[in-house]
């Protein structure tokens, strides 16, 4: 059988949320506003964090860097997705898909990596209290940081790059709102089972299914959790208990609604004629988790409150 040489593709369809026309200003309006609070949201949380001295500290410099990670995570598919409909098409160019692929993976892990090492460091703020200063200081947070880049940086560079080599002769209309490494394959009529090695190499080392779910910060979460709970429970006084929980607890919060939704789309998958329900699910972890984040670390945070109100005012007496 004749084959399709992947130069001959030069463009894919994404079909979007929806392929009725009349909810398309409708999208279009919920996730404009959804975007513009995503991206405001984190970058208050990161000037926030860069104008308080106070906050000069492991825990907030990496919630600074995970504030940095969501809004480039959001703006790898939501304002390609609304200009899309606005213009009432549905193409992206091959060059610009496997980019956004690449981007996509690269800022989704990044988030999981980040959300790893927050997690490591409260547990050695509350269970190694003592070597705390000692153990997370300025040089070991830099290279954890760096580290954390490199890793996702290396492992999407490597599924691109494989991508790249594939001829598409399946279609190009992909049935999501951006470029994933699954629908990609799916349209390939190559041998992807390099494709496939990589994927599996890769998933028992650092990723789950090619995408982003990723095992090791996953077990380096559920790992430093269950040290913090053995030792909260050895606390003997409730409000030594509470001060504790509430290091802790927005961190939390935000891992249980990333990867909640995350584990429910690809380990529980939906079968193919349910592709909405995939979709919905992609939308939480891409664009709501991003967007609840800085309102969760805020809200929940008395330190972070006080450097908004700070920062608030500041801005204030400039604009005076």
């Amino acid at each position: 059988m004749d084959r399709i040489n992947q130069s001959s593709v030069t463009e894919f369809l994404l079909l979007g949320l929806s392929e009725r026309p009349e909810q398309q200003p409708l999208l279009f309006a919920i996730f404009v506003g959804m975007y513009l609070v995503t991206v405001m949201g984190n970058l208050l949380i990161i000037l926030a964090i860069g104008f308080d001295p106070h906050l000069h500290t492991p825990m907030y410099f990496f919630l600074a860097n995970l504030s940095f990670a969501d809004a480039c995570f959001s703006s790898t598919t939501v304002p390609k997705m609304l200009v899309n409909i606005q213009r009432q098409s549905q193409t992206i160019p091959y060059g610009g898909c496997l980019a956004q692929m690449y981007f996509f993976m690269t800022f989704g892990a990044l988030d999981d990596f980040l959300l790893g090492v927050m997690a490591y460091d409260r547990y050695m703020a509350i269970c190694r209290p003592l070597h705390y200063s000692t153990l997370m200081r300025p040089l070991v947070c830099m290279l954890l940081l760096v580290a954390c880049w490199l890793l996702t940086n290396l492992a999407a560079l490597l599924h691109t790059l494989l991508m790249a080599r594939l001829s598409f002769c399946a279609g190009n209309s992909i049935h999501h709102f951006f470029c994933d490494v699954v629908p990609l394959l799916q349209l390939s009529c190559s041998d992807t089972s390099t494709n496939q090695v990589a994927l599996f190499t890769v998933s028992c080392m650092i990723l789950t299914a090619g995408v982003e779910i990723i095992t090791l910060p996953l077990i380096c979460i559920l790992i430093s959790f269950g040290h913090i709970g053995a030792t909260i429970l050895k606390v003997p006084s409730a409000r030594g208990i509470f001060k504790a929980m509430s290091t802790c607890g927005s961190h939390l919060s935000v891992v249980s609604l990333y990867y909640g939704t995350i584990i429910g789309l690809y380990f529980f998958p939906s079968s193919s004629s349910s592709s909405e329900k995939n979709i919905i699910a992609s939308v939480m972890y891409t664009v709501v988790t991003p967007l609840l984040n800085p309102f969760i670390y805020s809200l929940r945070n008395r330190d972070m409150k006080g450097a908004l109100e700070k920062l608030f005012n500041r801005a204030t007496v400039l604009c005076q």
